[in-house]
């Protein structure tokens, strides 16, 4: 693999490259719970927007919430002006419609109190979705992510437990699944650049450098390269449905 010669643009790398990989989920999620004209949804973590979009495409009305402010921008410049995106839920304006459906396509264990606070005021009845990685051995992408724990020096990273966010939010779980989420690249570089805009490596970034880091993923890569240099990793995503109760 060639080194990444692209200056990095994590937000927009999300946009650009990663973001894409998780449309079977948004779809097969959208599908199950039926989002469509009659919705008002609301995204937790709701990235650079394109799971927003894909919901509002089928008539949704929605809004968006993400913490980080280079990611909000760029949702707001893909979404229609009248999709409110904010980093904070409080800023996003409730109307006399309330939301029917809230997702947190990416959601971690620290998300609890967020969510709590959300499904409080919520309607009964509420659908809330909840999703993060699958198995770790159905997922090619697991040995790439334990490189971030080890140039961190910390514990491997544990997944979000997301029954445990719907019985701590008090939520009624309401049914599961698994969808398959391949992640595919261009290149290597393409795919350094891609797996950089997670968030996930930003640890170890801080604790060593950026080209270390480049490089160790590199290296993990490896057996992801096909001949012709694109880069293939089957990954499975795993979701929860509740409801409010």
């Amino acid at each position: 693999m060639t080194p990444t010669l692209v200056p990095h643009h994590p937000a927009r790398d999300w946009a650009e490259i990663q973001e894409r990989m998780l449309v079977p989920l948004y779809e097969a999620v959208y599908d199950r719970v039926g989002v469509g004209a009659r919705s008002r949804l609301l995204g937790l973590g709701s990235g650079t927007g394109l799971a927003l979009l894909m919901a509002a495409a089928r008539g949704a009305r929605v809004a968006g919430v993400d913490r980080d402010h280079a990611r909000v921008e760029l949702a707001r410049e893909r979404l229609p002006e009248d999709v409110p995106v904010a980093t904070d839920a409080a800023d996003v304006p409730v109307d006399d419609l309330p939301y029917d459906v809230i997702t947190a396509f990416h959601a971690t264990d620290g998300l609890l109190p967020e969510l709590t606070a959300l499904t409080r005021t919520a309607q009964s009845g509420t659908v809330v979705v909840l999703a993060g990685w699958g198995p770790p051995e159905r997922c090619a992408t697991e040995p790439v992510l334990r490189v971030a724990d080890r140039l961190a020096d910390r514990a491997p990273s544990v997944r979000a437990d997301l029954d445990g966010l719907v019985a701590g939010a008090g939520l009624r779980p309401a049914g599961s699944g698994r969808v398959a989420c391949p992640f595919g690249y261009a290149d290597g570089a393409s795919a350094v650049r891609g797996l950089l805009s997670t968030g996930a490596f930003d640890e170890a970034v801080r604790a060593t450098e950026l080209s270390q880091v480049e490089k160790e993923i590199e290296e993990a890569l490896a057996p992801y390269v096909r001949a012709d240099g694109t880069v293939w990793m089957p990954n499975v995503f795993r979701y929860v449905l509740a409801r409010v109760r």
